[in-house]
C-alpha cells in the first residue's frame, strides 16, 4: 500500500485545481536509479495506466507505480512540507535504510 498524509492531500488538491486536471488523473509514482544515495523518487501527474501498474487510493487521491517501484515503495507515505524551511513532496520510506542531505534519494 502507499500512503497519502492529509499535507499531501491539501496540496495535490490544490495543484489539480491550479492546473485544471480532470478526474482521470492520479498521482504516478515511481524509483529510478541515480541520486547521491542510489535511487530517486520521480512524482508527476498522469492519466494513462500502464501494464504491470499498481493502483492504491488513500486518503481520497489515487496514487499508480510500476511493479518493481512499489517493491522499494511499500508502506511509504507521500507527504508535503511547506512554508519558509519545507520540503514540499517527500516521502517517509521505512525501507530506506539511508537518504542523501538534501532528502531527495534514498538506498535500501
Amino acid at each position: 500500500m502507499l500512503f497519502v498524509a492529509e499535507s499531501a492531500k491539501n496540496k495535490i488538491e490544490e495543484l489539480y485545481s491550479k492546473e485544471g486536471l480532470g478526474e482521470d488523473y492520479f498521482i504516478r509514482v515511481s524509483v529510478t536509479s541515480g541520486g547521491c544515495s542510489g535511487l530517486t523518487y520521480n512524482l508527476d501527474f498522469d492519466n494513462e495506466n500502464k501494464p504491470n501498474d499498481q493502483v492504491f487510493e488513500d486518503n481520497g487521491v489515487k496514487v499508480v507505480t510500476d511493479l518493481r517501484s512499489f517493491l522499494y515503495l511499500c508502506n511509504t507515505t507521500l507527504e508535503f512540507s511547506g512554508g519558509l524551511n519545507g520540503k514540499g513532496f517527500f516521502f517517509n520510506n521505512p525501507n530506506a535504510a539511508r537518504t542523501c542531505g538534501c532528502g531527495e534519494s534514498f538506498a535500501v
